[in-house]
């Protein structure tokens, strides 16, 4: 077996499957003759696994799991079926289930069988924050006089409106304004609070708050008092009396558009000997010698005091490289933390 890096028969470089790189961060109806079956695909650590195949061999069905190793397949109505999952990077697993109308809650371990690079842990202590959201940040960081809603919190809560999602903060009750409008009031006042949308203040008057959908929303920050609002925000103390509501939005600094790339198959490529995986060289992948990879903690996550997980999959090449569009994510617990990864991965060198 050829040491990895070296030409093989046919003049053709050896690419290195890498195992999978752990990334820790601190701070329809089936018919009458089946049903469904809904559950997890996990790691040995209960980590989901995305992209895994799911397979019921008696009617030929299969799934792919999704981001968050979830899973909906047909089977047969009733009796015991054999569920298999199969995916790169881990070694297939079976589970009998009981099919009686259907299962739900059904988890499927699987274990990695990849070369597994060390974990790279990431901390910060310090961070400059920047950017529209800087101020944001900032205040959310020292957990200034306001109260804050973030996003984890509005996702988790996922409302059908905003005025619903106010009414659960301290000091707020619902308010109906005129021709329908919905509002808040703070403190039990009859008059509205001030509202301004990414910086800019929004007409004067009662603003519909249910005209702004929540999951638009990255951040809310709530000023009950006249005097508590940041100074940029506060009007005179008759406007501003009656509390500040700050909304910020979400865009392309909170949710990053990962670059098109053409999609690879990574088992076709591991099947065809054009990538070698960890247990078909002499030497598996590793980081080089005095070199780090040097991953940014996210100022939005890290001023909302987030931890996260990344296991991230990729191809090292002869030169020691990571060929992009080979990167993938078998989990994740945030955006940000995938993009942050994925950033410094690409730039990494490996022996």
């Amino acid at each position: 077996m050829e040491p990895f890096g070296n030409e093989v028969p046919g003049g053709r470089l050896k690419r290195v499957l890498s195992g999978l790189f752990a990334f820790v961060l601190f701070a329809g109806s089936a018919g009458a003759q089946t049903s469904i079956i809904a559950g997890i695909v996990v790691d040995s650590a209960g980590l989901p696994v995305s992209g895994a195949e799911v397979s019921v061999a008696a009617i030929g069905a299969t799934a792919i799991s999704g981001d968050r190793g979830e899973f909906r397949i047909s089977a047969p109505p009733s009796g015991s079926v054999v569920l298999r999952a199969r995916r790169l990077g881990f070694r297939p697993d079976s589970i009998a289930v009981t099919s009686v109308n259907g299962a739900a809650g059904v988890t499927v371990t699987v274990k990695r069988v990849a070369e597994t690079l060390a974990p790279v842990v990431v901390r910060t202590r310090r961070t400059n924050f920047t950017g529209r959201l800087a101020g944001y940040y900032q205040r959310l960081d020292r957990k200034s006089s306001g109260y804050f809603i973030t996003r984890a919190q509005i996702d988790g809560e996922n409302p059908r409106t905003l005025s619903q999602l106010l009414q659960h903060a301290p000091g707020m009750t619902a308010f109906r304004g005129r021709a329908g409008t919905q509002g808040v009031r703070m403190r039990g006042r009859r008059c509205w609070p001030l509202v301004w949308l990414d910086g800019t203040p929004m007409p004067s008057g009662e603003f519909d708050l249910d005209g702004v959908p929540p999951n638009t929303l990255h951040g809310i920050e709530l000023y009950l008092g006249s005097t508590t609002a940041p100074s940029r925000y506060s009007a005179n103390r008759d406007l501003s009396s009656c509390g500040t509501i700050l909304l910020w939005s979400r865009g392309p600094d909170t949710d990053p558009i990962a670059p098109r790339r053409a999609a690879v198959n990574l088992e076709t490529l591991v099947a065809s000997l054009a990538v070698y995986t960890a247990d078909q060289v002499d030497e598996p992948a590793t980081v080089a010698a005095r070199t780090s990879i040097e991953v940014v903690y996210p100022p939005a996550l890290f001023a909302e005091k987030l931890a996260g997980t990344v296991v991230a999959e990729f191809v090292v090449n002869a030169e020691g490289r990571v060929e992009p569009e080979t990167f993938g994510v078998v989990n994740s617990t945030n955006l940000l933390f995938t993009e942050a990864v994925r950033r410094s991965v690409e730039t990494a060198v490996f022996n």
